[in-house]
């Protein structure tokens, strides 16, 4: 179908027809028919959806409506609220917004958007348009209800079918009155049976379909063969046909006459795929069927069958199961609510610890970004062991912070990743509301880290921090995981496989082999894990609180309070002490304080963490600390602070002993030398056959000058067991205080939406009003003008209006002294033309000054650009 066809749908009224399709006899359409079970399109609200059908029929509960002809009709007929709706949910539509009524409903019927619309239906609501797409065009509230429930029905399908039926009127999929339902012409298209796009339904071309190619003369042998007289026209005989094999009585009777062979041929196809090919010489029971009329070709090896042969076979139903109740998620296991919220609020602690070790890592410049973007596979691998994790765990902690803007690129030219300066302020925050940072910016970010280490469309390995990583369903996906979580009693973990299976029954349309939502599914129960919003695979008490509408998809707003004051009193308080051990070992009994962390983070070596943290004292270590500026005593006072066991007689000793060491020796630049006081420490030096590689020179008896830089030179010394300082020029002590690097100020990565973006109350409330103005001013009724002029021209329906200009200012004038609202035709700047209802109270200076009834606001408009101008017409001369 061309698009100009499928405009015809938005504004060309219908042709009148029955049940059956054909026209009726009066030439008027029918009145709204009870659906059974009370349902109405008449009548109240719907007792399954909870929403008004007469918001979506143009019927009144006091007074009956003429049945809409066509959707734009249909949506004149809306409230201002179901029209708001429908943009909500099909926010394609929005973009730009639509004139009036009629260009919406061209909009709602072109293919893109209706492909859209149709997959985000869940499974029943598909499996009703299915069921219309297969119906007759227009379908009774009955005979869709006999399609989805068969002819013993269905009490889930006859409970579900109402709100099947009002989320597709909601998206306009569908309209017109229960007695008269029409899908949506380029939807019926999608969804109707065809060679080429086989119908969802198994169910192949109604007979009139399937003998339109053929001879009179063999619908005739079929009419014979099944017993019916001869007509004398195809129509006819079509419709005979037709009749009998939707007669459940007659129908039964004819295959009671075929042999068990033909039987099991119409078995094998009956719930499709409807064709079957066969020989030039088909054997017996296949000849029987085609001679009846129950197998038809399409072409000279293939056979269908036929439509309402399927469905007597099918005992009516249009879908071999359908399934109007959405399958529920299974809890697999149930713990107390307080060991999954304590569980949860100790990974989330974990969580914290692996992004702060992470920009700890990258504190002084992280690895290279690659020509492409994102990391080497080999820097990955060195991240994810200086996490102690996994690569793709590695890999989700990177992501996570880039996506709460504590890690980007510094821009420069020689391109690094490194902590930005958000992670600073990050940092300062509580560790309930640093939590809250992260979870909200997972929940809302449509980088996918579980891709990472696969492969694009062109055979490249997706890298971490890659641009080719964000997937638009992501944010959804992991809401409605989290949604489905919640729904569930506290403390329950789901199983996976009913969880997954729930998603497939809301999304079915987009279903298949290329589908992204099953691992996203998957991915979100393991990322929820590793991040602390669940604990043991259940919904945590903090996890739940970013399920508010402010962490909703597709917002960017960080959450803070909320989560955070439910997960803060699961975390434990930081702690100001450590225990020292006699094995040269403190124990951090909690957290610590950043203060005391940061100090002993130099101090001494991370040996192992957990609940409790080991950290290691060394030579190396300790000078370390000596490095950067602490001394003996400094070091010897902090230990004492901030220890609950006496200092270990160990640990003074080793710290005495480096400190007695450190800066024996200095090293300088000149290239580089070295210098020490007592020149048999130097003599040691150069005997010593690891340092030949420094090609050593005594210039005197303290010092010695090597051919190798102080760096260099620093590091060998380390080496070999010595605890050089390295001096400046002055020859004071050179402190080693490690540089942090921070990156320009960077934004966090905005996530990529699916599609437009979800529009607010706002913007819905202000293109509704557009619409309706627009709309308004494209059908008011207008008074006719004389035609006094030849400029005037003839009156063409739909056209502007064609006055003289004084003809146009005396009318405006007219109006303006009158308070009246007139009709007129403007061509803007750029020569577009317009239709506008406006109501002038000044004219002057060549400019008419009044309120737009179509933009909603008050306009100035050059006289010379308003082509002409026409009075509204009155109640009574509409009439």
């Amino acid at each position: 179908m061309g698009t100009g066809e499928r405009n015809q749908e938005a504004h060309v009224p219908e042709a009148t027809t029955g049940a059956s399709g054909t026209p009726s006899a009066d030439g008027t359409s029918g009145t709204a028919a009870s659906a059974p079970g009370g349902t109405s399109s008449g009548s109240g609200a719907d007792a399954t959806s909870g929403t008004d059908t007469r918001a979506f029929t143009g019927t009144s509960a006091s007074t009956p409506a003429t049945a809409p002809r066509t959707l734009a009709e249909a949506l004149r007929s809306r409230p201002d609220a179901s029209l708001a709706a429908l943009l909500r949910a099909r926010p394609d539509l929005l973009t730009p917004v639509p004139s009036d009524l009629t260009q919406l409903a061209t909009r709602a019927g072109t293919r893109a958007s209706v492909v859209r619309a149709l997959e985000r239906l869940d499974r029943f609501a598909l499996q009703t348009a299915q069921a219309l797409a297969v119906a007759p065009d227009p379908a009774p509230y009955d005979v869709l209800l006999a399609l989805l429930g068969g002819d013993d029905g269905d009490r889930a399908v006859e409970a579900a079918l109402p709100g099947a039926l009002t989320a597709l009127r909601e998206q306009a999929l569908v309209w017109g009155g229960d007695d008269r339902l029409r899908l949506v012409r380029t939807a019926r298209e999608l969804l109707a049976p065809s060679p080429a796009h086989p119908s969802p339904t198994g169910l192949g071309p109604t007979v009139a379909e399937a003998t339109a190619g053929m001879s009179p003369g063999r619908v005739q042998e079929i009419l014979r063969a099944v017993g019916l007289p001869a007509t004398h026209d195809p129509v006819s005989a079509v419709a005979a046909l037709t009749s009998l094999f939707t007669d459940r009585q007659r129908m039964s009777e004819l295959l009671d006459t075929a042999g068990p062979e033909a039987l099991g041929v119409l078995d094998r196809l009956v719930w499709g795929p409807p064709y079957g090919e066969v020989s030039a010489d088909p054997p017996p029971p296949v000849r029987w069927l085609r001679d009846h009329g129950l197998l038809l070709p399409t072409s000279a090896r293939t056979l269908v069958l036929p439509r309402e042969v399927a469905l007597h076979l099918r005992a009516g139903r249009a879908h071999r199961a359908p399934e109007p109740v959405a399958p529920a998620v299974a809890p697999a296991r149930e713990y107390a609510p307080r060991v999954v919220d304590s569980t949860a609020a100790g990974q989330a602690l974990t969580a914290l610890t692996m992004i702060e070790d992470l920009l700890a890592e990258w504190d002084e410049g992280g690895p290279a970004v690659l020509r492409a973007g994102g990391l080497s596979v080999r820097d990955l691998k060195r991240t994810a062991v200086a996490l102690d994790t996994t690569e793709q765990t590695a890999a989700f902690w990177l992501e996570l912070a880039y996506a709460a803007g504590l890690v980007a690129s510094d821009g420069e030219a020689d391109e690094r990743y490194a902590p930005t300066p958000a992670c600073d302020d990050w940092l300062e925050l509580p560790p309930a509301e640093r939590w809250s940072r992260l979870a909200a910016a997972w929940l809302s970010a449509t980088r996918t880290p579980g891709l990472v280490g696969g492969q694009d469309t062109r055979g490249r390995t997706l890298s971490a921090l890659g641009p080719d990583l964000d997937r638009s369903p992501a944010p959804e996906v992991r809401h409605r995981v989290l949604t489905l979580l919640a729904r569930l009693p506290e403390g329950a973990a789901p199983d996976p496989g009913t969880l997954l299976d729930r998603l497939r029954w809301e999304h079915p349309a987009r279903t298949g082999p290329e589908d992204l939502r099953p691992k996203l599914a998957q991915w979100t129960l393991d990322e929820a894990e590793l991040l602390g919003v669940t604990g043991r695979g259940a919904l945590s008490a903090h996890g739940r609180a970013l399920l508010e509408p402010a962490a909703s998809p597709g917002t960017t707003t960080l959450l803070g309070l909320s989560a955070a004051a439910a997960l803060a009193p699961h975390l434990p308080e930081p702690v100001d002490h450590v225990l020292l051990q006699a094995d040269l070992t403190a124990v951090a009994p909690g957290p610590l304080r950043r203060p005391l962390a940061a100090t002993l983070n130099v101090l001494a070596d991370i040996e192992s963490k957990g609940g409790a943290t080991v950290y290691r004292f060394t030579p190396a270590s300790v000078r370390r600390a000596l490095d950067a500026g602490q001394a003996a005593s400094d070091l010897h006072a902090f230990l004492a602070a901030h220890s609950r066991t006496p200092v270990p007689q160990p640990l003074s000793y080793l710290i005495d002993d480096v400190a007695r060491r450190h800066g024996h020796l200095r090293v300088g630049a000149a290239s580089a030398y070295v210098r020490c006081d007592d020149d048999a420490l130097l003599d040691e030096i150069v005997a010593d056959k690891r340092s030949a590689a420094l090609r050593l020179r005594r210039l005197a008896p303290t010092v010695l000058a090597a051919q190798a830089d102080p760096a260099s030179l620093l590091e060998l010394l380390r080496a070999m067991g010595f605890a050089p300082a390295a001096e400046s020029a002055e020859g004071d002590v050179v402190i080693a205080r490690a540089d942090t690097r921070r990156t320009p100020p960077r934004t966090p990565p905005v996530p990529v939406p699916e599609g437009p973006p979800l529009p607010d109350d706002t913007l819905l409330g202000a293109a509704v009003r557009a619409i309706r103005a627009g709309d308004e001013a494209a059908t008011v009724v207008r008074k006719e003008q004389p035609r006094t002029t030849a400029a005037a021209g003839p009156a063409e329906p739909g056209a502007l209006p064609r006055t003289t200009p004084a003809e146009t200012l005396a009318t405006v004038q007219a109006a303006a002294m009158t308070g009246s609202a007139v009709w007129i035709g403007y061509v803007n700047a750029d020569g577009a033309a317009s239709q506008r209802v406006i109501a002038p109270v000044r004219v002057e200076g060549g400019f008419v000054t009044g309120y737009d009834h179509t933009a909603d606001e008050v306009r100035t408009y050059p006289l010379h650009r308003i082509t002409g101008v026409a009075e509204l017409a009155d109640a009574d001369d509409s009439a």
